[in-house]
């Protein structure tokens, strides 16, 4: 708790005498930079100190100081304050200062941020489970990114031959042999195949098989698993029955089976898990946003345990014509595995993909309880909308690089700390470096810092894409090994971090993000780390 800043009877007069305008400028700093508002009235009171250091209070006198309604942002390094970037606002400038010691007495340190450290809030990874173009098994998974496999194929679900576009990251041989019944598997959509699998594999990973469940407070799990498109198969069917055979051809399940809710409420129907239950949809930023949300589900102390990830089975005719439509695609139907090349100046569009991932996340208070193994810690995420275009990014990366903060500020990692970034990375023309260019906004030196992406092997998954890409960050924690990102032949010159091209690289983890970005300007963010004691 703040106890008190020490002044004398003059400085007192004075700090009074200024009070207004020191209040105004507090008031237009908070209206008009982002994140500015301090998390508590100590660090208020040393900002509010600051702005009164033109007239010599607190702070010894600055020539550098602004006498134009100016203040500087800093960070506070125990009782001293510590130069900070210089920044604009409109109609608002600042300068920077030097280090001045503040007078302060029984203050606590107001430096880098804090991570939650409360047992019951602080969120970990206890399960992973996925479907994926290398199957169903993680560790396969991840051995084939690091390879530098490509699952890229040509299209054999459907007849693509007359289609622009004739390859995708495409499932073959799946199988839901032990989690779906016979009958049920014959009906569903492949989205909610993929998403049963890949939820009740999760649930085992996390040793929390049905037999563990029933003797659980099931009231207290609950399931966040989203889908950017739904059962689009289910929906197709649905409209080519009514248009061929009329409406009374429709089959019973084609309401059920295309809404993008199922996938969550069949999980739940399957597992018995009555907690939190519904399904964010996103377009490609889904998976993430249901990251984020459950966690908070977690940290309000809703559910103990939040089943949550993204599913998407959108490699059918409607789905690759539609993104064909949207111009979206790559048309390197002569060589697929080298058309999804994230940053590479001979990138064309993305190659769609499918799959689902999903995570067990848990309060560390309840983990430990149980015994579970903790895979690694969700420090915190973040949502925003770019609120500029339906298909397009902002140029300048601008609602990218506020989640990325945002993100941050909610895990309590300082910008210095993160050394991965598991990237969008979609391999469109606009995209990729729209995200180098946020990201470059809030790491000023990248020199530390190793970006890859995942898509140039499995395609772009959508909803299920910062799912599998959340596992991937996950692996490259616990193994110390960061997958390639393949097809970087020529990088365009703006990309100045490392991509890791082309061939796998050792790097210790410290605090890793994971983007994720969808059609509508929804910007995501995770942060991960490996979890410590």
């Amino acid at each position: 708790m703040c106890t008190g800043i020490s002044l004398t009877a003059d400085e007192w007069a004075s700090f009074k005498k200024n009070l207004p305008d020191i209040e105004k400028a507090i008031k237009m700093m908070e209206s008009r930079v982002p994140n500015f508002v301090e998390r508590n009235s100590c660090q208020r009171m040393a900002t509010i100190a600051f702005a009164s250091s033109s007239s010599g209070l607190l702070f010894n006198k600055s020539k550098e100081t602004s006498p134009r309604n100016g203040a500087s942002l800093f960070h506070y390094n125990g009782l001293k304050a510590v130069e900070a970037k210089q920044f604009e606002a409109k109609g608002f400038i600042s300068t920077s200062v030097r280090s001045k010691t503040i007078k302060a007495m029984g203050g606590p340190t107001v430096s880098a941020p804090k991570r939650e450290t409360d047992p019951k809030k602080r969120v970990v990874i206890t399960g992973m489970g996925l479907v994926s173009v290398f199957g169903s098994d993680i560790d396969t998974f991840y051995d084939k990114l690091l390879d530098g496999v490509s699952g890229i194929i040509p299209i054999d679900r459907f007849d693509a031959s007359e289609y622009s576009v004739r390859f995708a990251g495409q499932i073959r041989d799946f199988s839901s042999t032990g989690y779906i019944d016979g009958k049920n598997d014959r009906r569903l959509d492949d989205c909610w195949r993929y998403c049963l699998v890949a939820g009740r594999r999760a649930l085992d990973d996390a040793s929390l098989a049905k037999p563990v469940l029933d003797t659980m407070d099931k009231t207290h799990i609950g399931v966040l698993v989203g889908s950017g498109m739904g059962g689009i198969t289910a929906f197709s069917s649905g409209v080519e029955a009514l248009v061929q055979k009329g409406y009374k051809k429709i089959t019973p399940f084609f309401i059920p089976y295309s809404i993008t809710n199922m996938g969550s409420a069949l999980l739940a129907i399957d597992t018995g898990l009555m907690g939190p239950n519904y399904s964010i949809s996103t377009a490609c930023a889904t998976a993430n946003y249901c990251f984020f949300s459950a966690a908070n589900h977690i940290r309000r102390g809703d559910a103990d345990i939040m089943v949550a990830g993204g599913t998407e089975a959108a490699v059918t005719p409607t789905g690759v014509g539609g993104f064909i439509a949207c111009r979206a695609l790559s048309q390197r139907n002569t060589d697929p595995q080298k058309a999804s090349r994230p940053w590479d100046k001979n990138r064309d569009g993305f190659v769609i993909g499918e799959g689902a991932g999903v995570l067990v996340m848990e309060s560390l208070e309840h983990a430990l309880k149980r015994g579970a193994n903790i895979i690694a810690e969700y420090l915190g995420g973040a949502v925003t909308c770019d609120a500029h275009h339906m298909t397009d990014p902002r140029a300048d990366g601008l609602g990218v690089s506020t989640c990325i903060a945002k993100s941050l500020e909610d895990a309590g990692v300082s910008p210095e700390e993160v050394n991965y970034i598991n990237a969008h990375a979609t391999s469109t023309l606009a995209g990729d470096l729209a995200e180098v260019n946020a990201i470059k906004k809030v790491f000023k030196d990248t020199s530390e810092i190793k970006m890859n992406g995942t898509k140039s092997m499995t395609g772009h998954g959508l909803g299920a894409a910062g799912g599998l890409e959340a596992i991937a960050t996950i692996k490259a924690i616990n193994t110390g090994w960061l997958h390639p990102t393949l097809n970087q032949n020529d990088l365009e010159g703006d990309v100045t971090i490392d991509t890791v091209p082309n061939v796998k690289k050792r790097h210790q983890v410290n605090v890793a993000i994971s983007n994720s970005f969808g059609f509508g300007g929804h910007n995501s963010v995770v942060v991960f780390a490996p979890y410590n004691p």
